[in-house]
């Protein structure tokens, strides 16, 4: 026994030299079988699959109809969040009642005349083949097209193998097939939709999600071709690079109109929300007051309104972050720097303004000059602008350029707002209001999930 345990290690650190490694296990998990470790770690990098428990995958196990609808509406981003569906069998409370009701407004899974679904019956190979059809828009009968597009290959019997049930693993590795055309036993993606980016610096992604990892940018007016579309996303080759990227940055190269995003994930489903990173950013502190006027100063108003906006979109999935939760001193170029470091996908400045006694008014403002980001800081502007309008009903002075050290230094869609003047009697009142300020905060708030709606994702059950 210690000659082979020692033959073991040699020939170990042999392979190893060699640069030839053992498969490293899915995911963390122990039990998944090396014929499934990549698809399995594919998955569950996108929060797609999950194992039953953190080091246990249980691959073998069969496949319930609940199970698979969450796999795949998690895939095609679907609005899983819980509700009442048209089946009998399925409540509200159930887990999976938001991804099947969105799946059957689809087509994608039915259930019987009598309105049942049957949520724990095992899936067969035959079902599965024919939700991926259905999922994916593939032609012709389902099993076929599966096997055409080497997505599945049949049995040692030589049939599909209709009638067995499927097991985890096996629809890990079949569903992650479908999804990347580079797991399948055969190259069958086929680039034919001439199309062209919108914006820069595009991430193209390993898969549809941004939950997966960038493999390389490219600019605007890029030609690319696409395959497929996942989601919102699309999979698409430009020179040496093959990946995914947001629909809603590309367009037709024949000039048509940027693609149809599918909805992005839902509330419920964190892996579209909980990754986006929401920097709100009080302006002034400590030491500097800001504009003063009326018995207010500025740092108070806007770190009041940031902490509201904070409590309010911490009732969603968003990732928040604030430059400043107390009255303390911030650099102008440290803001933009901490909304940096912490990843953020956009920056909320919060001020109050300062003029004549007869200035009023709310205004927007975002980095025209060079800013690669400056569509998007604009609708972000626009959307919580008119929120605001509408909360206080001050003079709209609109969204417009402006050269401030926070937008300009700043590396994501960014905006600053200007609730009213704090130096205009009726404009400080509104600041002076605990009502005013709490229908200001929901305005903002509003507004963000404005803008999200705007990029494609699904924000409706957060509304105030």
């Amino acid at each position: 026994m210690k000659k082979w345990t020692m033959f073991m290690a040699a020939l170990c650190l042999v392979l190893s030299l060699l640069g030839i490694q053992a498969p490293v296990q899915a995911a963390g998990f122990k039990d998944v079988p090396p014929r499934a470790v990549k698809e399995v770690n594919y998955l569950t990098e996108g929060k797609i699959v999950y194992g039953v428990t953190s080091t246990s995958f249980v691959p073998e196990a069969t496949l319930t109809r609940a199970q698979v609808a969450i796999f795949v509406g998690r895939t095609l981003q679907l609005d899983g969040h819980q509700r009442e569906t048209r089946f009998a069998d399925i409540g509200k409370g159930n887990t999976a009642s938001g991804y099947i009701e969105a799946l059957a407004d689809k087509g994608i899974m039915t259930g019987t005349p009598e309105n049942k679904f049957f949520p724990s019956k095992a899936v067969t190979r035959s079902e599965m083949a024919v939700i991926l059809k259905r999922a994916f828009s593939y032609s012709g009968d389902a099993e076929q097209a599966l096997l055409k597009l080497g997505i599945a290959s049949g049995m040692a019997d030589g049939t599909f193998g209709s009638s067995k049930t499927i097991t985890r693993a096996d629809f890990a590795v079949f569903l992650a097939r479908a999804v990347n055309p580079a797991f399948r036993l055969k190259q069958t993606a086929s680039f034919d939709s001439p199309l062209v980016s919108t914006v820069n610096n595009l991430n193209i992604r390993t898969g549809p999600s941004t939950n997966y990892a960038s493999i390389g940018k490219i600019s605007g007016n890029t030609k690319v071709t696409g395959a497929h579309s996942v989601g919102g996303w699309t999979y698409i080759q430009t020179g040496a690079l093959t990946g995914f990227v947001s629909s809603y940055y590309l367009r037709s190269s024949a000039g048509g109109a940027v693609t149809s995003p599918a909805p992005a994930p839902s509330p419920d489903n964190h892996s579209a929300l909980a990754g986006q990173t929401i920097i709100l950013d009080p302006g002034h502190g400590g030491k500097d007051p800001g504009a003063v006027g009326n018995g207010l100063n500025e740092k108070d108003v806007v770190l009041k309104t940031g902490l509201q906006v904070r409590n309010l979109l911490k009732q969603t999935p968003f990732t928040v972050k604030m430059t400043r939760s107390s009255d303390v001193f911030i650099e102008l170029i440290d803001r933009s720097k901490f909304a940096k470091n912490e990843n953020g996908d956009i920056f909320v400045s919060i001020h109050a303004n300062a003029a004549s006694p007869a200035a009023t008014g709310t205004e927007a403002y975002y980095y025209a000059a060079g800013n690669q980001h400056v569509a998007d800081s604009k609708l972000l502007g626009e959307k919580i602008q008119a929120r605001m309008i509408d909360a206080w009903g001050l003079r709209d002075r609109g969204t417009k350029p402006g050269n401030l050290s926070v937008l300009r230094e700043n590396s994501m869609p960014a905006t600053l707002l200007e609730l009213g003047f704090i130096t205009n009697a009726e404009d400080a009142a509104k600041m002076a209001s605990d009502a005013q300020m709490n229908k200001m905060s929901i305005a903002i708030y509003n507004g963000i999930l404005d803008y999200y709606k705007a990029k494609g994702f699904n924000v409706s059950t957060y509304y105030k």
